[in-house]
């Protein structure tokens, strides 16, 4: 649930086609210099099966308990649950990509990669009842283009390296920029990326990547970033980068007349900049004596006033215009190996933060103020990640304003089949603060309706979990993986907190508290 969605239809497929054929039409000394052409793709089958975790969307706090308050884009709506009533949720999919490489002289290439994901029965064409065929439904196709770039090496006579177009980056181990957004769900970028290989030892990388473009005006998003890494020294590999992503989407939380725009103009209110978010990290990682170690680590500043719009409440429909970045992020994960021992034991200990706040409670006075400015909440911001460190949660890349410890230990059992297994405490870093409820028969009834300036302490426990998975590696092309998570709910998920999304999303559930759990099989081909 709540994948986020890569590409749409067959359109998208139609342009970059038509733009192989005029390559194809056009390109006739290319042709003649052809060396090669290879064909390969990826297969991946996936079922997964949520236990009291999700529910349709639902207001978990009555407004008049909250309001003045700012909560972020959907106040207290959760589709999250936390209890054993009614079903649970199940879903099976397939990733398929397919990709040609033709490789030219003067170390010229090209790649071109079809992408499809699919949900199993929502293309399906026949009516069993009837036995009419008809044709699929259009919305639920998503195949494009997932990657289609020309490499040129050794430009200039240099050892530099020019990729143009539509692909695929993963760096730092997909941390903050990833090929995933999910195990099933791929990501690409359109751009340029210049790499520099002066050693074996030593990469540079620059890139330019278009994240959304807008036709008329300085309103599109994009992507800019450097890279570095240095493996010399054996027990050590060292990267750095910055990374800057600017969006100058127009925003604003109202639309006026002309009188009234110029009024708001005037007043300096509803003027919302462009986000400009900066991220300076490191990530460190090396084996030595049977230790393995891996630290990822990175801070974040500038303007986040586009974050700021979410965050409206009355009396005043503005949210906070002056909101900046300012948060860190890091993982360290520390693991030893016992060589001469069987299965090869690899015990590992893991700590996990990503900075965060919760500005959603108001004073007396600010209840009482007419002119009230809301404070939003900005959290440390994952961009493009695929790391899931509560899968039963739904992390998928964008849990913010969370913490955990972890250990665990991982063992090869055969040649081919590897286990894992862990335990970990989760908590919210800055816990959101409830208004007072009776609970009466599953219902939240508030205490003091209209007092949203009195609160409840909240929690910031959101329990404790185990976490197991069992991969088979039948052959080099083909492994399986069987995956499990089960949650012990702590009091923070039961009344909720802005973690999901970034730090913007509320994961709070029903009255009635359960345990939750995750199973997944997937299920990946190389070819």
């Amino acid at each position: 649930m709540h994948e986020r969605k890569v590409g749409t239809c067959f359109s998208v497929t139609r342009r970059w086609a038509l733009v192989a054929i005029a390559s194809v039409l056009l390109g006739g000394q290319a042709l003649a210099e052809l060396q090669q052409v290879s064909i390969g793709g990826e297969l991946r089958i996936r079922g997964r099966w949520y236990i009291n975790v999700f529910s349709p969307s639902t207001q978990r706090y009555n407004s008049n308990a909250t309001d003045w308050r700012p909560l972020g884009p959907k106040g207290t709506f959760s589709t999250f649950k936390w209890d054993g009533k009614g079903q649970d949720w199940t879903r099976y999919e397939s990733a398929t990509l397919l990709n040609v490489k033709a490789d030219f002289s003067n170390s010229v290439s090209t790649f071109f990669e079809l992408y499809d994901h699919s949900i199993w029965g929502e293309d399906f064409r026949s009516n069993y009842l009837t036995g009419i065929d008809g044709r699929g439904n259009p919305a639920n196709n998503f195949l494009t283009m997932n990657q289609a770039y020309v490499d040129v090496a050794n430009l200039f006579g240099a050892p530099l390296k020019l990729r143009v177009g539509r692909q695929a980056m993963k760096l730092d181990g997909g941390w903050l920029i990833s090929d995933l957004l999910t195990p099933s769900q791929f990501l690409s970028f359109d751009g340029v990326r210049l790499t520099w290989t002066p050693s074996k030892e030593f990469t540079l990388d620059a890139f330019g990547m278009k994240v959304a473009e807008k036709i008329t005006g300085d309103e599109d998003a994009d992507f800019y970033g450097v890279h570095a890494a240095y493996t010399g020294i054996p027990e050590l590999t060292v990267e750095g980068y910055y990374y800057f992503l600017r969006d100058a989407s127009h925003v604003e939380t109202t639309a006026l007349s002309p009188i009234g725009e110029w009024a708001e103009s005037w007043l300096g209110v509803d003027q919302y900049d462009a986000t400009e978010l900066h991220t300076v990290g490191t990530h460190l990682s090396g084996k030595a004596s049977g230790f393995d170690y891996e630290l990822q680590l990175a801070y974040q500043f500038g303007d986040a006033s586009h974050v700021g719009s979410y965050f409206v409440a009355k009396p005043l429909p503005y949210g906070d215009q002056d909101k900046d970045y300012d948060a860190w992020g890091g993982v360290l994960t520390v693991g030893y190996t016992f060589q001469d021992v069987k299965f090869q034991p690899r015990p590992f200990i893991m700590g996990v933060y990503y900075g965060g706040e919760d500005n959603t409670d108001i004073s007396f006075t600010d209840w009482l103020n007419p002119c009230y400015k809301p404070k939003a909440s900005a959290s440390f911001n994952r961009l493009f990640s695929e790391n899931n460190y509560v899968p039963v949660i739904n992390d998928n890349g964008s849990m913010s304003n969370f913490a955990q410890a972890a250990v665990g230990v991982e063992a090869q059992l055969t040649d081919c089949l590897r286990a894992h297994i862990h335990g970990a405490k989760d908590w919210v870093v800055d816990p959101f603060n409830p208004p007072p409820v009776w609970h009466i028969n599953g219902i939240r009834i508030p205490k003091f309706p209209g007092m949203s300036f009195i609160t409840d302490e909240g929690s910031n426990d959101m329990g404790w979990e185990v976490a197991a998975w069992l991969k088979y590696n039948y052959s080099a092309d083909l492994s399986i993986l069987l995956y499990g998570n089960y949650l012990w709910v702590g009091d923070g998920l039961r009344t909720g907190s802005y973690v999901q999304a970034n730090g913007t999303g509320f994961n709070g559930g029903t009255d009635v508290k359960s345990n939750a759990a995750y199973v997944f099989w997937m299920t990946v081909l190389k070819f």
